[in-house]
C-alpha cells in the first residue's frame, strides 16, 4: 500500500489552486492513482478493505484522513458525496466513486470488481 499525506499533495501538485474546496481536492486525489483509500487508522472496516485490495494483489494509494490536519474537511466532503452516514472507507477505482465498504463488498461478490480494477490498471490477472 502505497500511504499518501493529502496536505503535501494539494500545495506540491497544485500550489493551493482550489485548495479550499474539500471536494475538488477529494477528486483530485482520487483520480491520481489507478485505487485510491480514503480510511482512517482506526477504522476496523478501513484495514478490511485496505486487506481485501492488498490480499487481490492491487496496491491502492491511501489516504489516512485522521493523520492529516485537513482530514476532517475531506471526511466532510466525502460524507456528502455518499449521501451521509459514514464518511469511511470511500474506494475510488480510475478515478470514479465505488462506494463506502458495502458498495465494494457487493461489487466483489457479484464479480463487477476485478474488471473494474482491470479497466484501471490495477490488476493485470
Amino acid at each position: 500500500m502505497y500511504y499518501q499525506s493529502e496536505s503535501h499533495s494539494s500545495s506540491s501538485v497544485h500550489g493551493g489552486a482550489g485548495a479550499g474546496d474539500p471536494l475538488e481536492r477529494v477528486v483530485r486525489l482520487a483520480s491520481g492513482s489507478a485505487v485510491v483509500i480514503f480510511s482512517v487508522s482506526t477504522c476496523c472496516m478501513c484495514h478490511a478493505v485496505k486487506r481485501l485490495f492488498c490480499g487481490m494483489g492491487v496496491n491502492p494509494t491511501v489516504y489516512e484522513l485522521d493523520q492529516d490536519p485537513r482530514g476532517k474537511e475531506i471526511e466532510r466532503a466525502l460524507s456528502r458525496l455518499l449521501g451521509g452516514g459514514s464518511a469511511v472507507p470511500v474506494v475510488f477505482i480510475g478515478g470514479k466513486l465505488v462506494g463506502a465498504m458495502d458498495r465494494v463488498m457487493a461489487s466483489h461478490i457479484s464479480g463487477t470488481l476485478v474488471p473494474l480494477l482491470k479497466e484501471a490498471g490495477a490488476l493485470w490477472l
